[in-house]
This record gives structure tokens, C-alpha cells and sequence, in this order.
């Protein structure tokens, strides 16, 4: 929660809004100059904020009032209901991890990191060393940038022992971002109506994603260990599924991580099966305690493709993904890719080619490192000492958020909205089931601002359940 000034202003102010009735004149400039001891710069910053939130109307001249809500009739859109029949897929307007919490707000419930967790210094030189070279004005091949497809190539080929045969740049497609690069996975290795297997949990963009290609989803639970090699057989041979997807390294929510001796047994299964298996390596450079080993890199026949990001290590600026495919799997997510975008922004793919190949790219992941054991120390702190209530399973060797167990008979959505009205904004863990969750849970994420606030967020949050449990 930020401490400036015009901040302090504005909720005071929100706070005296709510019990005033509409029209009612706020107090002037000058009483709010000498009351919150701020210049006068200050508190029409506070004011213009009011403004842009819609709570309050500026009248020049004369002054500011609480906002009168004038009921309007706007058009009639019901014809549309017809003319678009029953959607094809059941999508939530936004999801929760997207919505947008006011500047004062403690946000646990947003996936990407905050300015201060990126390499802010070199986004911005790549960004214009790109602008200024051939890739502002010039087509990039479908596939992606040679350059920048073998340096993703050679990331994951450094993993991989040399019997197995090392990926080469033929076979990396770059995407807008990890959930177009989904979006053309699942299309192009499921058809439409067939089963997809999915850990449950699992990453609510990847469940998104799917509903949306038009697959039927198919739960395996998983737990922080990741699902039973014998649950994802079973369930490959009664469904006669022949893609898995999964996240063996730090699952978004869970946390789990999969033990060689697990990622090789799930692999053999996937393999005996003809099926592939869809890694999505999110969390690769979030690594805390232990470093990502791939599951891709033990693959020797085309069963793993495989997904890395660097959207949320580098900046939500630049949506920019590979996927690492081999053999016709390759061309058709390629071709459905070219389908839908025809290529990726050549600019976008240059300035992060220049921020990876940078030597400044290691040091920062080696202070990220530090920054993130800090801050998810400092939440299972804030959690075990002021929301006992909550329960965890584990502590993740990476990733960027907790898996909280809520007591049973919690209603995630009310909490969600109970503690956003104090000022904390959670994520209710509904949203990472593909069908009926197995219990209530929150998740939280601890690469947001003001890491000081998780102790007076956990309060909030023990707060809001007994509030339920009374």
C-alpha cells in the first residue's frame, strides 16, 4: 500500500464520500490543504483521481460534489441474444488474476510481477536499440526470428544429454504470449469434442484456453507432488486421450514439482500410450531453492511439447513465447499460429532477444532469486503467524505464489469479496479447477508491492473466515 500523499487524500475522501449523499459538496481545497497537511499540488491530485473513479464531479468555479448517479436509458442490445446464439464456450468476463485493484490496494491475486521484481533498465535499452534497428519496419518469418528461435533452441538443448539428439531453431514457433501459444496447442494436437487430460489444479489460462478450442477437459488430481503416474494411465486409457497437459516444475497454483523419478515414470506412461505430453515450463526462471530441469530435455521421440515464456521474467510488455515442437506437431501448431496472427510483432521479438542476450540477464535472475525467497518467506511468515486459519502444503522450491487450504464450508467468493473491501485483493482458487473443486482455496501471490503489508493482509484475510465461521 503506497504512502503518497494524494493516496492518503483520496481514501480519506472515499471514506467521507460513502456516508454522504449524492450531490453533497466536498470540503474546499484549502480546508483539505491545512487538514492533511499536504500543498495544494497534492490534493487536486487526490481529486482528479476521485474524478477518473467516477465517485466525484468537479464543477469550476464552484467546487467539487459527490458524483449523482442519473439513471439513463441506454440502447437496447436484446436482439443481439439472438442473432449469437449459445456461445460455444462458457469464459468468465475477466478472469480474477486479470481485474485491476485500486493503487492503495495489497494485491495478492495478480500473477505478474511487479516493476520492481523485472530488469526494468535493460526492457527499456532493448526496447530502443530495436526501435531504432531493421525490426521497427521489416515482416519477421512466421515461425519467429532465427536469432531469437536459437536462442531459445539452445536454452533448453544445454538440458538435454547428448544421446537424446539436441532441438535445433527448426524447431521452436514463437508466440504472442504463453496463452495464444495454448490456444494453438490445444487446436492443433486435440480436435474439437475430444478429451485433453489436465492436472487438476491446474493453470486457469490453460483451462481458458481449452474450453475455448472446444476439447473436452478431463481432471487428473494432482497434489504437491504432481498427479499419480497410475491416475494419468488410467485415465489416457479409459478416455483414449492423446495429449496431457501439465506443469512438472512449480505448478501455477499448487507449487508442486515433480521428481525425476515421477517426470520419468509419467513420461513412460505418455510414451507407451502414443500421447504427448504439453509442458508448460512458466516458472523457469523463478526458480528459489533448486533450479528447473525440464522434462523436455529427457524427451526422444517427439512426445513432449514444450512451452516457455518470457512474458512474465522479462515484461508484460512484451508477449513473446516459445514453443518447442518436433515432427508434423510442429507444423500444425506452426500453421495454426500463421493462421491466427500470421506473425509475431518482429520489434517485440528483437527487444527481448536483446534483454536475454544481454549479460545483465543472469545477474538480475540471480538477484530475482534473492528477491523472491525474501518475499515468499515473508508471506508463509504472514500466514502461519496472523491466518492460521489458512493451510499449507507445502512451501514451493519456486514459483511465485502459495496454495492456501480455506477451512471447509468457506465460501471462496464471499471471502474474496470481504477482504477486497478492506483492501486486500486475493484470488478465490475456483478458477484452477477444471471441474468442481475438490475443496475451498485461496491463492497468493507474493510478487506484489509493499511486501510490508502481509501481515496486516494476512489479519484481513483471518478476519473475512470468521466472519463466515460466526
Amino acid at each position: 500500500m503506497s504512502n503518497d500523499s494524494s493516496t492518503r487524500i483520496a481514501a480519506g475522501l472515499r471514506a467521507w464520500i460513502r456516508d454522504a449523499p449524492p450531490g453533497a459538496q466536498l470540503p474546499a481545497s484549502r480546508r483539505l490543504v491545512t487538514e492533511y497537511a499536504a500543498s495544494p499540488v497534492t490534493v487536486q491530485k487526490a481529486l482528479r483521481r476521485l474524478v477518473t473513479e467516477g465517485l466525484v464531479e468537479s464543477r469550476p468555479g464552484v467546487g467539487s460534489f459527490v458524483r449523482a448517479v442519473r439513471p439513463a436509458r441506454g440502447p437496447d442490445f436484446g436482439w443481439q441474444s439472438g442473432a449469437l446464439r449459445t456461445p460455444r464456450a462458457e469464459l468468465p468476463r475477466v478472469a480474477g488474476p486479470l481485474q485491476t485493484p485500486p493503487p492503495e490496494a495489497q494485491a495478492l491475486h495478480a500473477g505478474y510481477p511487479g516493476p520492481d521484481l523485472l530488469p526494468e533498465r535493460l526492457v527499456r535499452a532493448a526496447l530502443g536499440r530495436a526501435a531504432r534497428g531493421a525490426a521497427a519496419t521489416s515482416r519477421p518469418p512466421a515461425a519467429g526470428l532465427p536469432e531469437l528461435r536459437a536462442w531459445f533452441a539452445t536454452e533448453l538443448a544445454d538440458a538435454t544429454p547428448a544421446h537424446l539428439g539436441a532441438v535445433t531453431a527448426h524447431d521452436v514457433v514463437v508466440a504472442p504470449g504463453s496463452q495464444s501459444a495454448l490456444s494453438s496447442i490445444f487446436r492443433a494436437l486435440v480436435a474439437p469434442g475430444q478429451p485433453l487430460l489436465l492436472e487438476s489444479p491446474t493453470y486457469w489460462g490453460a483451462i481458458q484456453a481449452a474450453r475455448q478450442a472446444g476439447v473436452e477437459l478431463v481432471p487428473v488430481p494432482s497434489d504437491v507432488h504432481g498427479p499419480d503416474p497410475a491416475e494419468v494411465e488410467r485415465a489416457l486409457r479409459e478416455t483414449g486421450a492423446r495429449a496431457f497437459y501439465a506443469q512438472p516444475s512449480f505448478a501455477n497454483p499448487t507449487g508442486a514439482r515433480w521428481s525425476a523419478e515421477r517426470a520419468e515414470q509419467i513420461l513412460d506412461v505418455v510414451r507407451a500410450h502414443g500421447a504427448f505430453l504439453v509442458e508448460d515450463d512458466w516458472a523457469h526462471d523463478f526458480g528459489i531453492d533448486t533450479e528447473v530441469a525440464p522434462l523436455a530435455a529427457r524427451d526422444d521421440a517427439g512426445h513432449v511439447v514444450y512451452l516457455r515464456s518470457l512474458t512474465k521474467s522479462v515484461s508484460p510488455a512484451l508477449r513473446v513465447a516459445a514453443v518447442i515442437a518436433r515432427g508434423p506437431a510442429r507444423d500444425r501448431i506452426l500453421g495454426d499460429r500463421a493462421a491466427e496472427s500470421m506473425y509475431v510483432s518482429g520489434l517485440l521479438q528483437q527487444a527481448a532477444l536483446e534483454v536475454v542476450s544481454d549479460p545483465g540477464w543472469r545477474t538480475h535472475l540471480r538477484r530475482l532469486r534473492g528477491q523472491l525467497r525474501e518475499r515468499r518467506d515473508l508471506l508463509v511468515a504472514a500466514v502461519r503467524d496472523y491466518a492460521p486459519s489458512l493451510h499449507l502444503d507445502v512451501v514451493p522450491a519456486g514459483g511465485l505464489h502459495l496454495w492456501a487450504r480455506l477451512p471447509d464450508g468457506v465460501d471462496g467468493e464471499r471471502l474474496v469479496r470481504d477482504c477486497m473491501a478492506d483492501g486486500v485483493w486475493v484470488a478465490a482458487g475456483d478458477e484452477w479447477f477444471p471441474a468442481e473443486p475438490a475443496a475451498p482455496y485461496l491463492r497468493l501471490t507474493f510478487i506484489g508491492p509493499e511486501p510490508a503489508g502481509y501481515p496486516g493482509a494476512a489479519r484481513v484475510v483471518e478476519r473475512a473466515i470468521g466472519r463466515q465461521a460466526g
